[in-house]
């Protein structure tokens, strides 16, 4: 289970809700190993949100930072937490798009790790006293430049309002994909697997 706790609002944005065309039906995913997790949703919604990020890390987690909420690993390229009052539109399995269109603050540096963002599946929960949030695990050791200094890019996302995320399906908790590239690959959008 994951937070980070980080200086700063983290207020609730307003909760947005958008209907789209159906996502292929269960009989209608192929059996390639690209679509094997793919199941059905009667639409995709959207959701505008409050998001940080975290690190797999005792300080950041509980005592075992290596595995989620929903007993899947700890996996930095693809899981990410929900506020436990988004549980029911965000069951553990469901997968997300997330992307931002405000512009970078001090407080939110979105465009600095977007690339590491993409798609996510929920596996992990937040403390209850956070509400319409998530929370994107992020890797520990990796490192991107702000202002001339390399940082987690959990430290320098910081706390982004105006988060947009779209349910674009669900997974087999199972087994669950491992990299963007295998999330972008089962939900048909290459350009956004490019980034």
């Amino acid at each position: 289970m994951g937070f980070l706790f980080l200086p700063g609002s983290a207020g609730a944005p307003a909760y947005a809700e958008t209907l789209s065309a159906p996502v292929a039906s269960q009989q209608e995913v192929s059996d390639e190993p690209s679509k094997r997790l793919a199941t059905s949703l009667e639409a995709a919604q959207t959701y505008t949100v409050s998001m940080t990020a975290y690190n797999a890390v005792p300080g950041q987690t509980d005592a075992n930072p290596f595995v989620t909420a929903s007993g899947m690993a700890s996996i930095s390229e693809v899981v990410a937490a929900r506020s436990r009052d988004m549980a029911a539109e965000l069951p553990f399995g469901t997968v997300i798009r997330v992307e931002r269109a405000g512009m970078d603050t001090p407080s939110c540096r979105f465009s600095e790790v977007e690339h590491l963002i993409g798609y996510r599946i929920i596996a992990d929960t937040m403390h209850q006293r956070w509400t319409k949030k998530i929370d994107i695990l992020l890797p520990t050791e990796d490192r991107v430049y702000v202002d001339g200094r390399a940082v987690n890019p959990a430290v320098a996302l910081g706390v982004c309002g105006g988060v947009s995320i779209t349910v674009v399906g669900s997974v087999d908790m199972s087994d669950p994909p491992t990299t963007q590239a295998e999330l972008a690959a089962m939900f048909a959008e290459p350009s956004f697997a490019a980034r």
